[in-house]
């Protein structure tokens, strides 16, 4: 049996301040190295053992396991959204009952929790840590991994930040993004203007094709989000592009939009489109956190459930037919913006309700 310790929200916000101060910008192989680093020794020095560090091309994604038969996959990211030297102009703080600074809710808070919540344990056998370095990029380099270790475990507990109000998700939409890319001809403006085919009219035809797809009234958004074409101001554009946001709540809807997009036609004669993207992010149902979640009401009475427009990589795990329960990482607001900050006094109390939930499935 291991030796077990009290939370201690002291050494809590000492372990957070180690992982903000050490930047980790998805895409930067060498930061998110540094930062792979510290989890990895935050983790052993917590909990003992040794984490191992995964290379890909993403990073080093990092994985602690307790040995034994696996049973509970408790499942996070280090990378975050924001750019080298973010913490120079937002150092991390703690002030007035809120720590803030890069990643504190998304979500290295999260991390922090569940290592100092696993701690108290003293028995960890069965218990795996993923930290994976391209969450917020779409997983690809650990899509194959984190899905592995979540068959073998059976069931994931996902450190995202939480909801509104401190309560899980328990379900998400399945998202994903496409690119509509057009070819026209170019002409001179002003001389021939009839000799080009032009990519932006055909951009904007496009734009309310696809803007007609969205179906909100059953979870589906379909929203144009970046758009460009052309050169000049006298040449007729002979290119554009449209970067398209899509969000699902099914699985009947995933299949009807990837259709459409593949469907789409162009309106001028002799343009062309090219449709790139997919909805990459399966749908999280609700039923695949129910009786997860029904654990973490009887540990924590009043605790809330809401399912939630954006991804994870619980709806890779949900989608697997695992059970997966989200949003049990830190308590606060401000995802990927400047005001992003954590809830210093929910800190205890989260660590502790995973600490119970792996202890549930464990003994389950």
């Amino acid at each position: 049996m291991r030796k077990t310790v009290h939370v201690s929200v002291d050494a809590m916000i000492e372990d957070l301040r180690a992982l903000v101060e050490v930047e980790s910008p998805s895409r930067d192989p060498d930061a998110l190295t540094a930062s792979a680093k510290v989890v990895a020794a935050v983790i052993e020095s917590r909990l003992g053992g040794q984490a191992a560090l995964i290379e890909s091309e993403a990073g080093p994604h990092v994985h602690w396991s307790a040995g034994g038969d696996p049973k509970v996959l408790v499942l996070g990211h280090h990378d975050t959204v924001f750019p080298l030297g973010s913490l120079e102009r937002r150092p991390f703080t703690v002030e007035a009952g809120h720590a803030t600074g890069p990643g504190v809710f998304d979500m290295l808070g999260g991390l922090v929790q569940a290592v100092h919540g696993l701690a108290t344990l003293e028995d960890l056998s069965g218990v795996e840590i993923l930290v994976t370095a391209d969450e917020e990029v779409g997983s690809r380099s650990s899509r194959a991994l984190l899905e592995e270790r979540a068959l073998a475990c059976g069931a994931v507990l996902v450190l995202e930040g939480a909801a509104d109000g401190g309560a899980l998700k328990t379900g998400r939409k399945g998202c994903g993004t496409f690119q509509v890319s057009i070819a026209g001809r170019a002409s001179h403006a002003g001389l021939e203007p009839a000799a080009g085919v032009n990519a932006l009219i055909e951009a904007a035809h496009q734009v309310l094709d696809i803007a007609a797809l969205g179906r909100p009234g059953i979870g589906t958004t379909v929203t144009p989000t970046v758009a460009s074409a052309g050169t000049l101001d006298n040449v007729v554009p002979a290119e554009a592009t449209v970067i398209v946001d899509v969000r699902v709540e099914s699985d009947a809807e995933r299949e009807r939009i990837e259709s459409a997009f593949a469907a789409l036609a162009p309106h001028l004669d002799e343009a062309e489109i090219v449709v790139r993207g997919a909805i990459s992010r399966p749908p999280m149902p609700e039923s695949a956190s129910a009786d997860l979640f029904a654990v973490a009401k009887r540990l924590l009475p009043g605790l809330e459930g809401k399912a939630v427009g954006g991804g994870s990589d619980g709806n890779f795990t949900a989608a697997l037919g695992v059970a997966t329960l989200d949003g049990l990482g830190a308590v606060g607001g401000g995802a990927h913006a400047d005001h992003e900050y954590l809830v210093v006094g929910s800190m205890a109390e989260r660590a502790n309700l995973v600490a119970g939930l792996v202890k549930a499935v464990r003994n389950a």
